[in-house]
C-alpha cells in the first residue's frame, strides 16, 4: 500500500536527481523513495544526456523526466529545481539510499520554522562493513564540512541530502553557476545563500551514499579540483574574510535544526 501524503499544513515536497547514466543506482534510489513514510508530491529526475536506460527508470517508478542537454551536475540540478512544482525543493544524488522518514523530516522543519530557506544534513558510505563506511563517512564528509565551513563562513549544504524552499531557489537561482560544469554545485548555492539566508543542519538526517567519491586516485582528485575552482571562482566576488565579517556582524545565518526522530 502506497504511504500516504503530507498531512494539511505541511509544504509540498518536489525531489530533484540529477542523473546521468545511472540507471541501476537510480533503480535503488526510486525504491527508497516509493518506502518512505509520507510521499513527496513528484519526484523529478534530470537525465543529464544518459545513453542508458535511466529515463526508463524513472518513468517506471512514475518519476517525472526532465531533460537537460547541458552536461554538468550544476546545470542538471538547477534544471530540475526550476522544474520543480512544490513548495519545498528536496536534493538528492541518483545513487543516493534515502531513510524512510527523509521527506517527513524535511517537511516538519520547514512547517516549524518559516523564516528556514534551506536545511541539510549528513550521508554515509554503503557498500562497506559498518565501521569501515562510518570510518570512511565521517574523514570524506567531515574534511570536506571543515574546509568548506572555513571558506564559506558557514556550515555548507551536502548535495546528496539538502532542501531548500522554492521561493528561495527562485531568487537565488538566476546568480548560480549552472552553465559551470566544473563547479560543485551544493558548495555554489551555498555560496549563494550564506550572505542572506538562514540555513539549518539536522545530524539525524542521514542518507546512504555511495561510495564512488573516496574509490581511486582519478576521483579524488576531480573532487578536489572542482571544490578548488568552485572557492575560487566565488572568492572572486566575496572574499573569505569578507564573509566572516558579516557572519560576525550577523549578515549571514545558520541555524542548527532540531534532530527529528
Amino acid at each position: 500500500m502506497q504511504a500516504p501524503a503530507l498531512p494539511s499544513g505541511f509544504p509540498s515536497v518536489s525531489v530533484v536527481i540529477p542523473c546521468l547514466n545511472d540507471a541501476e543506482a537510480l533503480r535503488g534510489c526510486l525504491a527508497s523513495l516509493a518506502e518512505q513514510s509520507v510521499q513527496p508530491a513528484e519526484i523529478v529526475v534530470v537525465d543529464n544526456n544518459s545513453t542508458d536506460n535511466s529515463a526508463q527508470v524513472a518513468a517506471e517508478f512514475g518519476a517525472r523526466v526532465v531533460f537537460e542537454p547541458r552536461p554538468g551536475i550544476p546545470a542538471a540540478a538547477a534544471a530540475g529545481y526550476d522544474a520543480a512544482a512544490s513548495d519545498i525543493i528536496a536534493r538528492c544524488d541518483a545513487d543516493c539510499i534515502l531513510p524512510p522518514h527523509w521527506i517527513k523530516q524535511l517537511a516538519e522543519h520547514f512547517a516549524a520554522d518559516p523564516g528556514l530557506a534551506a536545511v541539510s544534513g549528513p550521508g554515509r558510505f554503503y557498500g562497506f562493513a559498518p565501521w569501515l563506511g562510518r570510518i570512511l563517512s565521517v574523514a570524506y564528509l567531515g574534511s570536506y564540512y571543515q574546509a568548506m565551513t572555513l571558506a564559506l563562513a558557514r556550515r555548507p549544504l551536502f548535495g546528496s541530502n539538502l532542501a531548500l524552499r522554492a521561493d528561495v531557489w527562485r531568487e537565488v537561482g538566476p546568480d548560480v553557476h549552472r552553465e559551470d560544469a566544473e563547479q560543485h554545485d551544493d558548495v555554489c548555492l551555498s555560496a549563494h545563500l550564506v550572505l542572506g539566508y538562514r540555513c539549518g543542519w539536522d545530524r539525524s538526517l542521514v542518507v546512504g551514499m555511495a561510495p564512488r567519491a573516496v574509490i581511486g586516485r582519478a576521483n579524488l582528485v576531480r573532487r578536489f579540483r572542482r571544490a578548488f575552482h568552485t572557492l575560487a571562482v566565488h572568492w572572486r566576488a566575496v572574499p573569505p574574510w569578507e564573509r566572516w565579517v558579516r557572519r560576525f556582524r550577523g549578515t549571514a545565518g545558520e541555524a542548527a535544526a532540531p534532530a527529528r526522530g
